[in-house]
């Protein structure tokens, strides 16, 4: 089995999930008590969401590459970011160390195209809606049309991450907010939702939308298991083609 390096604390309400989800992966394919193998470092998302409101990408850049050379030291062999936003500097990280990052978009995406799906709505931090690095992936990679809420709705699913879930907080009145900017991105021709945010999974599930809902956290988290577990089973096995929270 290889061993996971997680880098998380982006926040810690999502990277928990993250280490269940490549644990009951495990426990599924190997039965018994085998769990994963897994190096976690997690930061001061403090620290991070600073230089991101900053917009000081290349010091958060340095900050996660230096977490990727201390899990490459710790003897991981690929690496998991537990977060959306923070791809945005995956080239910084992959250019840091010697071992594969998987990138969270590709496996969302080759689910998404499996449920013949190619029209998607995209919910994250305003940073992920509004900035091409993670749009860009989807389109230019995987041929998906990619819709993102307004500027007033990309405002409110920005300020319930960063005020409420990442403060492990779940309202019943941020879930209506959330429902009704999906129906929008629906009415614009949205065929599925990604969930871009790791932390939107722990608001809403399939009955909040009337199309399928694809959780990045836990596609992101099962294709890692699925991957340190390849030698065993073959190679890594599909996601879920529509995966609620949890």
């Amino acid at each position: 089995m290889k061993t996971i390096g997680l880098i998380g604390g982006m926040s810690w309400e999502s990277t928990l999930p993250y280490y269940r989800i490549v644990n009951e992966t495990v426990r599924e394919r190997l039965g018994g008590l085998h769990s994963a193998r897994v190096v976690l470092y997690s930061v001061d998302f403090a620290d991070v969401e600073r230089l991101q409101h900053a917009g000081d990408w290349a010091a958060a850049g340095e900050l996660l590459a230096s977490a990727a050379r201390a899990l490459q030291a710790a003897g991981a062999d690929f690496l998991v970011l537990c977060t959306n936003t923070m791809h945005k500097v995956a080239p910084a990280i992959e250019a840091a160390v010697a071992i594969p990052l998987l990138h969270i978009a590709d496996p969302t995406a080759t689910a998404i195209r499996a449920a013949g799906c190619r029209s998607v709505g995209l919910l994250g931090t305003r940073f992920t809606m509004a900035q091409p690095f993670y749009k860009d992936r989807l389109s230019e990679r995987h041929g998906l049309q990619v819709l993102v809420p307004d500027a007033a709705g990309q405002d409110e699913v920005h300020r319930i991450i960063y005020t409420e879930l990442c403060l492990g907080q779940v309202l019943p009145a941020s879930r209506a907010v959330y429902q009704r900017v999906m129906a929008s991105l629906v009415a614009r021709g949205a065929e599925a939702i990604i969930l871009g945010c790791t932390e939107i999974s722990l608001l809403v599930g399939p009955a909040d939308a009337s199309v399928p809902l694809f959780d990045t956290t836990w596609l992101h988290a099962r294709h890692a298991a699925e991957l340190a577990l390849s030698q065993q089973q073959g190679g890594p096995g599909g996601g879920r083609p529509a995966a609620a929270a949890g």
